[in-house]
């Protein structure tokens, strides 16, 4: 069998582990892909390629991502994820990297059923067309429940060996996980913050006033408590001294911002990246000063915070 050679996307969950031992097993090559953005951690794809022995290839996605999220085409899932679309353009990100190597195909471990929304048969579809990658896309969890592949036509991936798993149990995959010895999965979660609600309330704000495209608010956007202002100035509070310090770091990339503490007493940082108002500055004040240690008023503040 003439060698096969292929990018599987890697998250680190279980299912893009098994991908990756199903494939070899059918005799291919492989590498693993990741995509890195504000919304999710990649740490668990860095620590499961390690631990397969396999090269990441990590690509910035972010400006891909935010596209999506101002115009999701296939909408959003129960939060602000664009799952369907995301997925289907991370695959033809992977593509194009597939292309650039010289490779044969591109890999998920998505598992038919699993996910009722985003990995039905009518989606599979979706995201293979969308993609772009008819015939190069092989999901070797639930292979040989879909239609083969051009590398299994051609012979140089075992279709045999792969795999029919479809729904939502885990058996077999935990059954699998034994036999390829992977031992270091998380349990089942979406791991993107897209998905949840408080992350999103923030991210909702920061979309309807100051848009999406600063990459230093939106790396913060999981930092600290939040407050939108009645001029339109928004206050991000730190909840400990690690995220003060992460405030007072970032500071210089926001070259209108003010940064503003209680020098009467220990307590947050508050970052305001743009004053839009004098009465706005002096009820951000009041915000870091209810805040603080022994402080008050925080009741009456709590009508201006989002989450």
């Amino acid at each position: 069998m003439a060698t096969c050679r292929g990018l599987s996307l890697m998250s680190g969950g279980l299912d893009s582990q098994l991908a990756v031992r199903v494939l070899q097993r059918a005799g291919a090559e492989v590498e693993a892909v990741c995509f890195s953005t504000p919304f999710f951690d990649i740490s668990a794809a860095r620590t499961a390629a390690d631990a397969l022995g396999v090269k990441l290839h990590i690509v910035d996605f972010t400006d891909d991502e935010v596209s999506l999220i101002e115009n999701p085409l296939h909408g959003f899932g129960g939060a602000m994820n664009p799952c369907i679309d995301c997925h289907a353009l991370m695959i033809r990100r992977a593509g194009e990297l597939m292309s650039r190597l010289g490779y044969d195909f591109v890999a998920t471990g998505e598992v038919q059923g699993q996910r009722p929304m985003s990995q039905n048969r009518q989606s599979l579809g979706i995201v293979e067309k969308c993609s772009g990658l008819k015939g190069r896309l092989v999901r070797p969890m639930s292979a040989k429940l879909l239609e083969p592949t051009i590398p299994e036509t051609e012979g140089r991936l075992a279709r045999e060996k792969l795999l029919d798993i479809s729904g939502r149990g885990r058996e077999r995959q935990i059954a699998l996980a034994a036999e390829f010895g992977i031992v270091d999965y998380p349990s089942p979660a979406g791991g993107c913050k897209l998905t949840e609600a408080g992350f999103c309330r923030k991210l909702k704000d920061l979309k309807d006033h100051e848009g999406l495209r600063n990459r230093t608010l939106l790396d913060l956007l999981a930092t600290g408590r939040r407050f939108r202002l009645p001029d339109g100035s928004s206050v991000i509070l730190g909840r400990d001294q690690g995220e003060n310090a992460l405030l007072a770091s970032r500071i210089s990339d926001l070259p209108s911002a003010v940064l503003l503490t209680d020098d009467s007493r220990p307590g947050p940082t508050a970052l305001v990246p743009v004053v839009k108002t004098e009465a706005d500055l002096e009820l951000a004040r009041q915000i870091v000063h209810a805040w603080s240690r022994g402080g008050s008023g925080r009741e009456t503040l709590k009508d201006y915070q989002i989450c």
